[in-house]
Parts: structure tokens; C-alpha cells; sequence
């Protein structure tokens, strides 16, 4: 199968910059490397400071390498293959306990959506039902497809995707499962689009779209990652250091509002207590009252920023 030539735009590029406050000598982590566009932006402005990527795909590093070739020696450049769950440990292994700001960008990278092999998306038909983030990784869309009970691959689709007909959804893929193994993301997304309702078929956007999302979720566990990182990351962050987050859909943008409301509040004792029981203070604050969304100039010129919200925080303890 032939991939197509990968373009990468990087999503809310200045509000990032703006957000993460980038000190030219500072410390910085690029949590989700991806094609490296973020991670060139923060090189840009640094003068003699340290950034370090991570990311599962040795696919993605092996670009990124190349999109930060012209600073290396310029800037401290360091690439790490691991998932961002495991950030603390990937850093101290190179003597890091603290940085000045690290940035999360969720989801798939577009090389990634963009490259039929990796079975991400239903515009290519004939690509295999993959979806791993990591390619070594043990799970794949397709167990979850054709092996997966019933009730749980129906959960999936409801609480990830969000698809309201997730019951006709999952009876169309047993159905058809229980007759021959579903191959491929095309035949994946004839069977949701037959299963659903005709109005359903009419929305916006392509009706396989939601059940792709959860699948792709579930197969990177993607929503638990991304807690466990977020609140790893507020611990590896120096007084004063930035963590920005960027989410695309509202399970992922539901998960660092709660993180990061979290961290930025104090005291849990009921309000009837005369004093502290529980000692809890908050460690960040945040740093926009709301969140950022992409402009009517980006989202007119990267189709991708659709839907994007960044939230913003800063370390106070």
C-alpha cells in the first residue's frame, strides 16, 4: 500500500509559544513529538536552553530529527522513544527532576492519519485495521474489532465516541464478525454506516467518524494516558514553569480541565470544619480564565485545528 506525502501543521502554534512563556536558556519538554512542529517553534527561541522530545512512534522521532536538524548543536537536543505516562522516569534515566514547561498536543499525529499503513482513517479503504500509536504495541484495532464482548466494544463506542447508535453499531459488527474477520478500516466503515439510522447518515461530517474516534482511543488507551501524564507532568514542573494542553475532543479536554482544576485547588474539607484537616494547597494556577481556541485565520488554513481547546497552567509550589 503507498502512503501519501505527509504534510504536518502545527495546531494554535503562537498561543502555545505564548503560553509556555519560553525563557531562551530554560528547560523544555515536548510531551507529544509528533512530526515535531511544536517542538521547532520552541527551538526557535531558545539560546543555549535544553528541549527533549518523546513519543511511542520511532516513526514520528526519525521526522522530528530531521524537522530540528538545523539546531542540533545549537540548542541541547534530546529525543526519547516512551509514552509520556512514563515521563517522570524518562527523564530522571537522564538526571531531569525538573523542567520549565512541557507541552501536550493529544491525539494523532497527522503523519499518522496521513499514512494508510497505520489504519487510522477511513479514507483509505483498503488499509489494515491498525490504529496503534506504538507500533510494537500489543493491542490493535483489530482485536478490538473482532474480539472484543459485545458490551464492552458497545461501551467503548458510547463513552469514547460518543455515538448515541453504538447498540446498532456493535449488533452490525458482531453480525458480520461472526461470519468472517473485519480487515480493513473501509470495510469497518461501510458496517457503522449501514447500521445507522438514514437521518444519522445526513450529519455533518463522515457518520464513521465517532466510532473511529473511540476504536483509536481505546486501542491507546489514550484518555487514562493522558491523566496519568498531566498529573506527572505538574510534578516535574519548576516554580514558575508553564504546562499547556491541547485536546480535540471532549473526553480528552474533559480530563485536563479536571487535572488541572485539581491541582489549582486548595482545601477539600467540608465547609462546615473550623480548620484544615486534609492539608491539600493548590500546585499550579491557572494561566487563562477560559480556554484558547484556533482563529477564524487557522482554522480557515488547517481543517485539523477544528475543535481544538488549549489550556494553560503555571507551577506556584
Amino acid at each position: 500500500m503507498e502512503a501519501t506525502a505527509f504534510s504536518h501543521i502545527p495546531v494554535m502554534p503562537d498561543q502555545c509559544m505564548e503560553a509556555l512563556a519560553i525563557r531562551p536558556d530554560g528547560l523544555y519538554v515536548d510531551a507529544t513529538l509528533g512530526a515535531g512542529g511544536h517542538a521547532r517553534r520552541i527551538a526557535e527561541q531558545l539560546r543555549g536552553g535544553k528541549l527533549i522530545g518523546i513519543d511511542k512512534d520511532p516513526q514520528a522521532l526519525a521526522r522530528a530529527a530531521g524537522r530540528l536538524a538545523d539546531y542540533q548543536g545549537t540548542i541541547q537536543l534530546l529525543l526519547l522513544r516512551g509514552d509520556y505516562r512514563d515521563m517522570d522516569k524518562l527523564l530522571a534515566a537522564q538526571g531531569i527532576h525538573q523542567v520549565d514547561g512541557i507541552l501536550f498536543d493529544c491525539g494523532v499525529s497527522s503523519p499518522q492519519f496521513d499514512d494508510p499503513s497505520r489504519g487510522f482513517s477511513y479514507r483509505f479503504p483498503d488499509a489494515p485495521l491498525d490504529m496503534r500509536m506504538d507500533p510494537d504495541a500489543p493491542l490493535s484495532a483489530y482485536d478490538i474489532v473482532n474480539g472484543w464482548p459485545a458490551e464492552k466494544l458497545k461501551a467503548i463506542l458510547h463513552d469514547y465516541g460518543e455515538e448515541v447508535h453504538a447498540s446498532l453499531i456493535t449488533a452490525a459488527i458482531e453480525k458480520k464478525r461472526s461470519h468472517t474477520p473485519i480487515l480493513t478500516t473501509g470495510q469497518l466503515a461501510s458496517i457503522v454506516v449501514s447500521a445507522l439510522p438514514p437521518a444519522a447518515r445526513r450529519g455533518k461530517g463522515h457518520p464513521a467518524k465517532r466510532s473511529f474516534q473511540a476504536i483509536r482511543v481505546a486501542v491507546n488507551d489514550e484518555l487514562a494516558g493522558l491523566k496519568t501524564g498531566l498529573v506527572i507532568a505538574i510534578g516535574l514542573l519548576s516554580p514558575g514553569g508553564r504546562l499547556v494542553a491541547i485536546s480535540f475532543h471532549s473526553g480528552e479536554d474533559r480530563i485536563v480541565k479536571t487535572v488541572l482544576r485539581d491541582a489549582a485547588t486548595g482545601c477539600k474539607c467540608p465547609p462546615d470544619f473550623p480548620v484544615c484537616v486534609c492539608g491539600k494547597t493548590p500546585t499550579i494556577k491557572p494561566v487563562y480564565r477560559k480556554h484558547l481556541a484556533p482563529n477564524e485565520d487557522e482554522l480557515a488554513h488547517n481543517r485539523r485545528a477544528k475543535g481544538a481547546k488549549l489550556r494553560a497552567a503555571e507551577k506556584i509550589v
